[in-house]
């Protein structure tokens, strides 16, 4: 019987050490994990490579696709840019926020392009839409973070 209470109580502090490092940790990862991946994504529209921003400048904006998904791409990096810079957060999520509507509009618009016959199959490029989406709720929780004071040991 104490080899098994032992060994819980070994595994109770292994789970508290792995709780403790994700919660110094996780906000920052999140942040500079989504900056990063919010400069790649953009990055890859401002060179020519497609993605589903052209149905994006096709639904919501006016001009020519070929200018408005490179302004696009750039916006992206700047959002990314700015969730690596603390204090460019809050910048960042309003551009993000700003966008926002974009996505929506063409996820709901363009149901033919954005789904397969059936709004539970989307398509490739609603996957795509569903994910930014998805990244716009992720931006949310850091944008929850941004009046408390980071520990001096964190890596920002």
């Amino acid at each position: 019987m104490n080899g098994r209470v032992a060994e819980r109580k070994r595994f109770e502090q292994i789970d508290r050490d792995i709780n403790a490092w994700m919660h110094r940790y996780g906000h920052y990862l999140h942040r500079v994990g989504l900056g990063w991946f919010f400069i790649w994504l953009g990055l890859l529209k401002v060179f020519g490579y497609e993605s589903a921003t052209s149905l994006i400048a096709e639904t919501v904006y006016f001009g020519d696709p070929s200018v408005t998904v490179p302004l696009l791409g750039l916006w992206e990096a700047a959002i990314g840019f700015c969730l690596l810079r603390r204090r460019l957060i809050r910048i960042g999520l309003l551009l993000l926020f700003i966008r926002l509507p974009g996505t929506a509009l063409a996820l709901m618009i363009q149901t033919d392009i954005t789904f397969d016959g059936s709004l539970l199959v989307p398509s490739i490029h609603g996957q795509y839409l569903i994910k930014d989406l998805i990244l716009f709720g992720a931006a949310a929780v850091i944008g929850g973070t941004v009046r408390s004071r980071p520990s001096p040991d964190r890596w920002d």
